[in-house]
């Protein structure tokens, strides 16, 4: 990186967490975390130098930055936008991979972007951030410019990504890692039922990732859904007779490999 940018975080949650001592480590200066309550911004604030700020009605027209990341849950956005006093000309960018850019649209002051990282944060967990696909977004070419710059210093993967193609991202994201792990605890919930190990499907989930990711998924569906095994599916379906969500779910999943299958998504 040629140069270091100075950074405000407005908001002190996973992402901000994560993303902020990563800018810091690739040369890049926090100078101010923001959060409702002090202690939030504080615990953030402490280990990347930073000044804690916080309070319902920020002013960050005081605080000296390049860039302005807003690192808040999204339905916080629009009320912390409209909560703050900004500097004229400011470049915010929220980290969200569902709202789009023209959340900023009034607020004709600041110049708004979108840095949106694809990744999942988790206390505690190291990322490699220079594997993480950054999403980016901005109203004009200037602000693109900044924003691309900070996420080349971080990450090999940068990507021009507009609203509406990111919001479907987003969606992919879901269903690949949010609905994915809540199928996992499904299943780590039946084997504990069983007195089985948890780490006993761990082969067949690396495999089954691997396998999507060298080929179309829908190509190499396997199981009982795709064989339209009937007595198969239908003994599963009673053994779940006492998780009546569970076992809806496992119907809507079957119905929904074999219409899959009979649309030529398989091919």
């Amino acid at each position: 990186m040629n140069y270091s940018l100075r950074i405000a975080f407005i908001g002190a949650g996973r992402v901000a967490g994560h993303l902020a001592p990563a800018l810091v480590q690739a040369g890049h200066q926090v100078v101010a975390v923001w959060s409702r309550t002090l202690s939030t911004a504080q615990q953030l604030a402490d280990k990347v130098a930073a000044t804690a700020l916080h309070g319902d009605k920020p002013d960050f027209a005081a605080v000296q930055a390049d860039l302005y990341l807003l690192a808040v849950p999204d339905d916080a956005v629009p009320t912390v936008l409209q909560a703050s006093k900004w500097p004229s000309g400011a470049l915010v960018a929220h980290t969200s991979g569902a709202l789009p850019l023209g959340v900023f649209a009034g607020y004709p002051q600041i110049k708004g972007g979108v840095f949106y990282p694809l990744q999942t944060f988790s206390p505690g967990r190291a990322l490699t951030w220079d594997a993480v696909p950054l999403c980016l977004e901005a109203a004009d070419a200037a602000g693109f410019a900044v924003l691309e710059a900070v996420a080349r210093s971080l990450s090999q993967r940068v990507l021009r990504v507009p609203s509406a193609a990111r919001q479907q991202l987003h969606v992919a994201a879901v269903f690949a890692c949010n609905f994915t792990n809540h199928l996992l605890g499904i299943a780590d919930a039946l084997l504990a039922g069983a007195d089985l190990p948890a780490d006993i499907l761990a082969p067949l989930v690396r495999e089954t990732i691997d396998k999507a990711q060298s080929n179309p998924p829908f190509a190499v569906q396997t199981g009982p859904a795709i064989r339209r095994d009937a007595s198969t599916i239908e003994a599963h379906t009673q053994a779940l007779a006492t998780h009546p969500t569970w076992q809806l779910l496992y119907q809507q999943l079957t119905a929904s490999i074999q219409q899959a299958a009979e649309t030529g998504r398989q091919a």
